[in-house]
Parts: structure tokens; sequence; C-alpha cells
């Protein structure tokens, strides 16, 4: 499932909307997926090599594919380095959010999701039970410790994989230049993670369309909910999209720590609401990994999360559920 903000955006558009106001529309690509930016302002401050600027800085800290990256050099040291500003902010929410999950968020996971074949390098061989157990015992956040702006680590082996939270730290920072360039209405998108701030130039609310999960990409889209906010964000993840099959099982990208196995439970799809895409990105996740019960006591003994849930049923249909604070935030 993805989750999309409903509204025609084009690779750079200005369009008139009242006698004050522009509606400005900034596409791209970038952190191997694409982005896209709308925001309504007397005038186009913002263009499209601002974004680019900002995106690849965060890249040159937090991608894993980059070989130069401060990510990168990190995995390559023995005992750590000093980082920026960019591979800091992640690291903290990361490390909260590890304590706040009991360890189901994790981004040292790195080891165990380029094992199963995922991410920066790929495996000809899946590992056994005794590759699995061995690559155990470099994954723990605790293995991190972060004084001022160095990052250190325990062990050698400790690497870390922050895909599950830098796009929506990503949002989050061109959502900030855009405020610091006095654009308060606004929609930023990477990669399906979004964030929403104020309202469209007639006053009505920003819609953004939940899509239904599909198994091939080529299916067409079908919008299953729509949401009406003024303000936070909203980011998704789900096991139907990254994953492959071994041995009639369903391997996908989404490794639980605990076990250095790829999660086998009735989830499909998590969306989650926060004030805050990284804070969105970091639970959606994690709470995929809880199954919906727990999920879903989870999010309702938190204030500053809803969620909507996916998932099967024990007899293979399909059904879903969601938080009375997410309902609230639907579409009437």
């Amino acid at each position: 499932m993805r989750i999309m903000f409903l509204l025609a955006l084009s690779a750079l558009g200005f369009s008139m909307t009242n006698q004050n106001s522009i509606k400005v529309s900034i596409a791209g690509f970038a952190q191997g997926t694409t982005y896209h930016i709308t925001y309504y302002a007397p005038d186009s401050n913002v263009v499209k090599k601002n974004v680019d600027s900002l995106l690849n800085s965060i890249d040159s800290s937090l991608s894993i594919y980059k070989p130069y990256s401060l990510i990168s050099l990190f995995n390559q040291s023995e005992k750590g380095l000093k980082i920026n500003e960019h591979f800091v902010n992640v690291v903290n929410k990361s490390l909260e959010t590890f304590t706040a999950t009991k360890g189901l968020f994790d981004i040292t996971i790195a080891p165990l999701v380029y094992a199963w074949g995922f991410g920066a390098r790929k495996n000809n061989a899946l590992p056994d039970s005794a590759a699995v157990a061995s690559l155990r015992q470099c994954v723990n956040s605790n293995f991190l410790h972060l004084q001022g702006n160095f990052l250190g680590k325990d062990k050698p082996c400790v690497q870390v994989d922050v895909n599950g939270i830098a796009q929506g730290y990503s949002v989050d920072v061109v959502a900030a230049f855009l405020e610091a360039h006095n654009i308060y209405n606004y929609v930023v998108e990477i990669g399906g993670e979004i964030r929403v701030k104020g309202k469209k130039n007639d006053g009505s609310m920003m819609k953004i369309g939940i899509e239904a999960p599909v198994e091939n990409e080529l299916d067409p889209e079908i919008i299953q909910h729509i949401l009406e906010i003024d303000s936070g964000a909203v980011t998704t993840s789900g096991n139907y999209r990254k994953y492959f099959e071994s041995e009639g099982k369903k391997i996908t990208h989404l490794i639980d720590p605990r076990t250095g196995y790829s999660v086998q439970n009735e989830m499909i799809s998590v969306t989650v609401y926060a004030t805050d895409a990284i804070t969105a990105d970091a639970y959606d996740n994690a709470l995929m990994l809880m199954g919906v019960d727990s999920a879903l006591n989870f999010v309702n003994n938190r204030k500053d999360l809803a969620a909507y849930m996916i998932y099967k049923r024990k007899n293979g249909t399909v059904a879903d559920t969601a938080t009375a604070a997410f309902y609230r935030l639907l579409k009437k």
C-alpha cells in the first residue's frame, strides 16, 4: 500500500489561485525514488535546485548506497567516527524509538538485512541458522554510543542502516526549509512519505489518499481511504512489494531483530500519522513486526500516534482496522 497526495503534480508548474498567492509544484528523483512538493505562496522562492541540493546533502550523510557517505564510513570503521547534524538527528530518534519499541526498531539490523538479500549488498545464498545466529551477535542498538557528534560502537561488526527512518527525516528537512522561506501551506512527499501543513488557497483541507495493497505494481491503483489534514505526517510500511519466496515462505525486507528472520505474521501494511515524518516513519516498521493486537495497544497508549492497519485473518480473508484517532482523520 502506498499513500499519495491527491493533487495533480508536474515537474515544475505554477498556477494562479488568487491575487495573493500561486501554487507551485516541484518533482524530481532522489534517494532511489521520486519526490513531489506542492506549496502555496506569494512567489516561487523555493525551486527544484534548492530541494535537490538539500536531498543530496542528506544522501552524503545517510545513504548506504554511496561508498563515500558518513554512514558507509561508519560501517567500515572499527570503533566509530564523528558524524554531522543529519546523522546525529537520525541516530537520536532511532535510539529513542529502539527504547520505546523494546528493540523492535533497530538500525543495527544492517548485517541481517544484507544477508537476506536486501539493502546495499546482495548475497547469492540465503543465510542458514548458524549464519543468522552469528550475525545477531552484531545487532543491538545498545552497542551504539552517541557522545556529542561522535558515534561509537562496541564491536567492529556493528553496522547501521537508516532506510527505515531516513526518508521521513528528509521530508521533515524539506518542510523546515520551506518554512524558513516563509512558506506555511505545503505538502512534501518523498517515496510515499508525506508531510502536510496549512490549506489550499480555497481554504479546503489537504487530501491524502491511501491505496489498497496490490501484489503487482502494474495493477491499477485503488484509493481505499482519504485523509483530510492541515498538519502532520503520514507514512506507510508494507510487506507486499519488497519480498521474494524461498521454500514456500515469503521473505520480506522486514527483518525481526529478535529472531534474525523475516517477520511472519498477519500484517499486510501499516499507515501511521504523527506530528512529523521522522516519527511516523520510525514507528511504521516496528508496528508491522508487532502484529495487529499488540500494534493497536501500543498506538492507543500514545497520544502522538494514530495508525491504520491492513491484515489477513486466520481464514485468509483481508481485513482492516484503525485506532480511534486515525478514524477521526478520515474524510467524512
